[in-house]
């Protein structure tokens, strides 16, 4: 991570506990959309995501005096918010519904349309096909490869960032995003033939 960020944010940390609420609010501006999208990308729904993002936050900051500045702050942020997330997904067990595929509403088939506004559709449909596919096959993976994946390629966190993350030995992070992509592979190549 850039010193520079880093030493800002350790500057805001002792200011917000000292009672600054401008502090406050700057660590909240500057990682609300970090936080924001890797909660989405969990739960896939707007509000919820908000709900826990600002959840994130407030644990956040009710704990900043135990935050060690050896750490990237985002990183220590982003633990607190996964793991409020994978408590809520487990208290939840959330059913989820994907766009591609018909919604049942009592006794018919729903089916949602977006509208192509790309002026080359042929790329954009191969891209966004290929792009759907993707997800699609991400988001079917168990929990806990998902999340890996998502932090890992979307994200685009450190093995060492999201050990600190997910609080797990770093080699049991390496092996679940190997374990992940093997089964991402295996599954893109049956729906690929």
């Amino acid at each position: 991570m850039d010193e520079e960020k880093r030493r800002e944010d350790k500057r805001l940390i002792e200011l917000a506990l000292g009672g600054d609420e401008r502090a406050y609010e700057s660590l909240l501006s500057r990682y609300r959309n970090l936080v924001y999208s890797i909660m989405l990308k969990m739960v896939r729904n707007k509000q919820e995501a908000e709900d826990l993002t600002q959840e994130a936050f407030m644990k956040a900051f009710s704990s900043l005096a135990t935050f060690n500045d050896e750490f990237a702050f985002s990183t220590w942020l982003m633990k607190i918010a996964s793991n409020n997330c994978i408590d809520f997904l487990r208290k939840r067990k959330l059913r989820t519904y994907s766009i591609h595929e018909p919604v049942q509403y009592k006794d018919e088939k729903i089916e949602i349309d977006i509208p192509d506004q790309d002026p080359s559709p042929e790329r954009t449909l191969l891209q966004s096909e290929r792009s759907r596919m993707i997800e699609e096959t991400i988001q079917s993976l168990p929990e806990r490869y998902r999340y890996v994946i998502i932090l890992r390629h979307k994200e685009e966190k450190s093995y060492e960032e999201i050990a600190e993350i997910m609080n797990l030995p770093l080699g049991t992070v390496k092996a679940q995003i190997f374990r992940a992509r093997e089964i991402l592979n295996k599954k893109l190549k049956e729906i690929l033939n």
